[in-house]
């Protein structure tokens, strides 16, 4: 047959060019075409960010596209370029500490990944080229080589499996760092190979790399002679993923596919960018309407100045004659230059003071995370890590927690429960290995305590160590693990591991041993014949004809096994949505008791089957099953076909219950989260129905919640199109739980609404990426829009079989929503790194499947138990602090600022700075910033404990609640009434200067240092106010700063400084305090100041007196944070006045 004529039959269009082709070995093939070998990528991994060369100019464009470093390098170069009253020293260093430290951080944390991407690329591997066996790195490693991978290994890049060290042409391999799964799973190599790679002459042809981790497809043309090519088909189970590890084989072959950035696992690794806080953003509006303020008041002045100087006499008075520089000077340039100048005197209005303060804050701050008792484990012998400190306050924000289940929910620890055998339950209470254990029943009373008959009993033991995809670890490779393999009574609950067992599935592994307990034992899988143990010590053994593999649209697997007799028995296992319609109905109700108890319970429940079969059936499901296993084109749908054929009419023999345990109160933190308004979605690459117990078993989906389910069994039902399925589904169930569902208050949820309605919504992988192409294709965003609203309104979400990309895509989705929501991804393998990184902010659990997720996230916990209080304490505590931090900061600066405005107006817009210079440059360095710096990192207003117990009170600052436009118009309406009443009342003062008992009259530096203390007295006592949880470092820093104050006033003024040419305070700080007037002002204009603060908290103790009774809260609607002393001793804590 021509080659042509193969292609065609084959479905391969020859002129393809969306395929790729590999030529095995880089041995040319006896072929008519010639085959151009076209460039692939190299094996290398790259996941930093810098080199050497870009790292400078790369970190500074992106540290100065932050608004904040842009503008006060502005205002530098401008004290640098113009005269202006102030030294470019008050800019340049806070400014160029900010950045150094920054770049120092970010250098350090590239610098590790770079670090981490040569340990990869240097990897040994083992290459053939021309028979010989050849050391190499892994980033030397070309499409078309042939390596060779010994067991433990990792595969350094995407391999077809060419040859095995088992006889039976498999090996055995987990991908745990690619889709959180510990299990073994078997891979086939192609077939007709030979044992003579040397001589082997083949090309591949496979699809362009594609992220999707369980789909392949490609064909293999192998040469011999000068005969026609064979050609093979190639799917995912010829595979080998770049990750995974090989398991239980000696050594493999395989040919390189896919290598460096085109593999599967770097497809689906998610690049890690630069993640901002919702407080960051707060920060730069805010300081958009601080910077259009001072550019209003330095043009309100710049204007003022020059209507000024145009009357008679004002712009050269006698006293003050232009030189012949400043007469030629250009009067447009003069009004810019006196701009600028407005603006560098009125530039402290934007306090570059809080960069620092916020930077050190979350530095410190992250030390108490990593501190926290609570957080270690014993077990690991650590405790909490913080990788990414720029986050701390966006814990107390979030919205939607995305968790990965294996690992994470779970400790991927299945183990069998109990069975029901023919009505009839058996629930193991010890090991005896006899059936003679506890039983009981879901049917008629009269049964309890009766068991089924011996030979159900046999039937059902017989299918649980039949029915399965289990090996029994190679005797040799163990520590004396054949006796335990044998059926010898083992320790409850070892490892599968330790058993000697391996499987693709972990609830494999448990329903084996749990036949086991009751005295039937798998004793392995040799060249096609089962060996089991049975409960009289007999070896029985049955030939497998033929595996009909689990899918997650079949939800069932079975297999086809002959019996000694020479009987062919068909025994399948699947949910029980698909076995109830395949067996006969009088013996569903028997069972179906049994199996709905163990769901509500949260157990992975199945149900077990059998037929016999007739030599004739048997003959034409074996013609139908080769057939269908040759052909190329819709293999899976005429496989599918055939099983559906076959598993009919079957009789129902049993049900198990399977426990995935849970991890250490992952239920109670579930529960946390919700009661603080918290959405959790569940993301896995985990079957349907493993993910869905487990939803239950964390009480994610309750026993009333009714579940929405979108996926490819739903999508297939009805025989319609997937496309009109989908649309047809999206729209009712819009309507069922957005559009038909009853209004839900604000801060309601489930636990205290119980007449609403909760629903329930699971989405799997083949679905999603349906919805996301159709979505692009024709309804741009309705299909996206729809998912999401329906989402919004279940009380959790599941999403299984995902890929580690579409894990990123769902949290980018809900990220990019409306609203913007925080969110939150926890994981702990290689596969949750994507969607770890697409998050606001990316947890790590310190588990089992290695350290990727940990080195990727932000912060890392030993368990998942510990989100609880990382969230609802640390995250709410880190929150309050840092927004009390930045209404404060500009609220102060506010307060600085306004006086010196309003003296320009009595001045003659001269740019008098009203301020000494050390006043100007100390103020936030050193008297202000002590205080403030201790409150956000020590206060706490309300108990931990408190925080812990009650979780509704997350909800309090969430959405940014302390940062609002309302809060801020409250600080700054403060800062300007305190601004004046400084200003004013300080000038009604002076409206008498002869202030001292001499008549000495007081001078323009002695009204500016008396503004300036009863300003640093002010906001310093306001913070000691607002302080609730009061320590001993805030004794010390808030009266301490005070204390400073007046030393450093007195020692400043008290001295003649030889390096200061100009020396204005030369004892006016002395003299001020010598008037009694003056002591009188300033006392009187702080009781002022504060005044409206203390009248409130009086107004609210008289009018609010049940407020004591009620439960700790926050203030929402943005007034003063005022708090009434009423300090506990045990807790430090105080509550809240209403």
């Amino acid at each position: 047959m021509p080659r042509k004529t193969l292609k065609c039959l084959f479905g391969v269009d020859e002129g393809s060019r969306a395929n790729r082709k590999v030529v095995v070995g880089h041995r040319p093939c006896p072929s008519n075409e010639e085959i151009i070998p076209p460039k692939f990528c190299d094996n290398r991994i790259v996941s930093s960010k810098y080199t050497v060369w870009n790292f400078l100019p790369k970190n500074l464009f992106e540290q100065f596209r932050r608004i904040a470093n842009f503008y006060f390098l502005i205002i530098f170069l401008v004290q640098v370029i113009v005269d202006t009253p102030t030294s470019p020293v008050t800019s340049g260093l806070p400014l160029f500490f900010v950045i150094t430290v920054t770049a120092i951080k970010q250098g350090y944390e590239d610098w590790l990944r770079h670090k981490a991407d040569n340990e990869v690329n240097k990897y040994k591997v083992t290459v053939l080229e021309d028979g010989k066996a050849i050391q190499s790195e892994s980033e030397k490693i070309k499409v078309g080589d042939i390596v060779k991978v010994e067991e433990n290994e990792t595969f350094p890049c995407d391999l077809i499996l060419l040859q095995s060290h088992r006889d039976d042409g498999t090996c055995f391999v987990t991908t745990a760092s690619l889709d959180g799964e510990s299990n073994h799973k078997t891979h086939y190599t192609v077939p007709n190979i030979g044992s003579d790679l040397e001589s082997l002459t083949a090309t591949i042809e496979c699809e362009q790399p594609q992220s999707d981790l369980y789909k392949f497809v490609g064909r293999m043309d192998i040469y011999k002679d000068s005969q026609e090519p064979i050609f093979r088909s190639l799917g995912p189970e010829n595979l080998l993923l770049k990750g995974a590890t090989l398991k239980n084989t000696k050594v493999i072959y395989g040919v390189a596919v896919y290598t460096g950035m085109e593999t599967k696992m770097a497809l689906n690794y998610q690049g890690k960018s630069q993640k901002r806080s919702a407080v960051e953003k707060s920060i730069n509006a805010f300081l958009l309407i601080y910077l259009f303020i001072l550019v209003s008041k330095a043009l309100v002045c710049t204007t003022l100045k020059y209507v000024w100087q145009s009357k008679p006499g004002q712009d050269e008075p006698w006293y003050n004659e232009k030189t012949q520089r400043e007469k030629d000077t250009n009067l447009y340039l003069k009004m810019f230059t006196d701009f600028l100048s407005f603006m560098v005197l009125f530039n402290f209005i934007i306090p570059v003071s809080m960069y620092v303060t916020v930077e050190m804050q979350k530095f410190l701050g992250s030390f108490f995370i990593a501190w926290d008792k609570d957080f270690f484990d014993p077990e690991i012998k650590e405790g909490a890590l913080v990788n990414t400190s720029d986050l701390n306050e966006e814990l107390g924000q979030v919205e939607y927690v995305f968790t990965d289940k294996t690992g994470t929910l779970t400790q991927n620890n299945m183990e069998f429960i109990e069975c029901c055998i023919d009505g009839f339950q058996y629930k193991h209470r010890d090991a005896r290995d006899e059936l003679d254990g506890f039983c009981d029943t879901d049917g008629p009373v009269n049964k309890v305590q009766q068991k089924a008959g011996r030979e159900k009993e046999e039937l059902f033991l017989r299918a649980l160590c039949l029915c399965h995809t289990v090996q029994v670890k190679e005797s040799a490779e163990q520590d004396g693990l054949t006796d335990q393999v044998d059926g010898s009574i083992l320790d409850e609950t070892p490892s599968p591991e330790e058993r000697g067992f391996i499987a693709s599935s972990p609830d494999e592994i448990a329903l084996v041993k749990g036949a086991m307990r009751y005295g039937f034992t798998f004793l392995g899988l040799e060249s096609k014949t089962l060996k089991i143990l049975n409960r009289s010590k007999e070896v029985e053994m049955y030939e497998l004809l033929h595996v009909l593999n689990f899918d997650p649209v079949r939800r069932r697997m079975s297999v086809i096994v002959r019996n000694g007799s020479g009987e062919t028995v068909l025994y399948c296992k699947g949910a029980d949505s698909s076995i109830f319609p395949r067996v006969k109905r009088e013996e569903v109700e028997r069972i179906r008791l049994h199996v709905e108890r163990n769901a509500t319970e949260g157990y992975r429940t199945l149900c077990v089957a059998y037929k016999r079969l007739s030599p004739e059936e048997y003959a034409q499901v074996d013609e139908d099953l080769k057939e269908a296993r040759l052909a190329l084109q819709d293999r899976e749908e005429k496989l599918t076909a055939v099983y559906n054929q076959v598993e009919t009419e079957m009789d129902l023999i049993g049900a198990t219950a399977v426990e995935d345990r849970l991890q250490e109160e992952a239920a109670e933190t579930m529960e946390a989260l919700q009661g603080a308004g918290i959405k959790v979605w569940v993301l896995t690459g985990d079957k349907m129905e493993t993910a869905k117990s487990t939803c239950y078993a964390c009480r994610l989906f309750q026993r009333n919640t009714e579940l929405l389910e979108l996926t490819l069994r739903t999508l297939e039902a009805r025989g319609r199109s997937r496309e009109e399925r989908l649309h047809e589904l999206l729209l009712e169930y819009h309507k069922k739980a957005v559009q038909d569902a009853p209004p839900v208050k604000a801060g309601i949820t489930r636990s205290w609404s119980g007449a609403n309605h909760d629903y329930g919504f699971i989405i799997d992988g083949a679905s999603l990426s349906l919805m996301l192409s159709s979505s692009s294709e024709s309804k741009p965003s309705l299909y996206e829009s729809l998912f999401l609203q329906i989402c919004q309104n279940c009380t959790a979400v599941l999403c299984c079989r995902m890929a580690p990309l579409q894990k990123a895509q769902i949290v980018k989705m809900v990220k990019n929503s409306k609203g913007s929501p925080i969110t939150l991804s926890i994981g702990d393998g290689a596969n949750d790194v994507s969607m770890i990184l697409e998050a606001h902010v990316g947890i790590g659990i310190k588990g089992k499947e290695g350290r990727q997720a940990v080195r990727n996230s932000d912060y890392a916990i030993p368990k998942l138990k510990h989100l609880k209080k990382l969230l609802l304490a640390h995250g709410h505590l880190y929150y309050v602090r840092i927004a009390h931090l930045v209404q404060y900061f500009f609220y102060k600066n506010l307060c600085f600022i306004l006086p010196q405005f309003l003296y320009q107006f009595f001045c003659g817009y001269s740019q008098q700075p009203l301020y000494d210079a050390a006043y100007l440059t100390m103020y936030n360095i050193c008297f202000t910033s002590m205080p403030i710096l201790a409150y956000s990192l020590l206060e706490q207003h309300i108990g931990i404990e408190d925080l812990l117990d009650n979780a509704t009170l997350y909800r309090d600052v969430a959405k940014n609640a302390m940062l609002q436009w309302l809060p801020f118009l409250y600080w700054t309406l403060l800062g300007v009434f305190q601004g004046l009443l400084f200003f004013f009342g300080v000038r009604y003062l002076f409206s008498n200067p002869a202030l001292q008992d001499n008549g000495q009259v007081f001078g323009n530096w002695s009204y500016g240092t008396i503004v300036f203390t009863v300003l640093v007295f002010t906001v310093t006592l306001k913070l000691a106010m607002d302080t609730r949880h009061w320590t001993w470092i805030n004794h010390f820093v808030i009266w301490g700063s005070l204390a400073f104050y007046v030393f450093f006033s007195f020692f400043w003024g008290g001295i003649i400084w030889p390096f200061i040419r100009h020396q204005r305070l030369y004892f006016v700080f002395a003299n001020m305090l010598g008037s009694v007037s003056a002591w009188l002002v300033i006392i009187l204009l702080i009781l002022l100041s504060l005044l409206p603060e203390i009248l409130l908290a009086v107004f609210r103790k008289n009018h609010g007196s049940h407020a004591r009774q009620m439960k700790h809260r926050l203030p929402t609607s943005g007034t003063s944070t005022i708090f009434m002393l009423s300090q506990t001793a045990s807790t430090h804590s105080f509550s809240w006045s209403d």
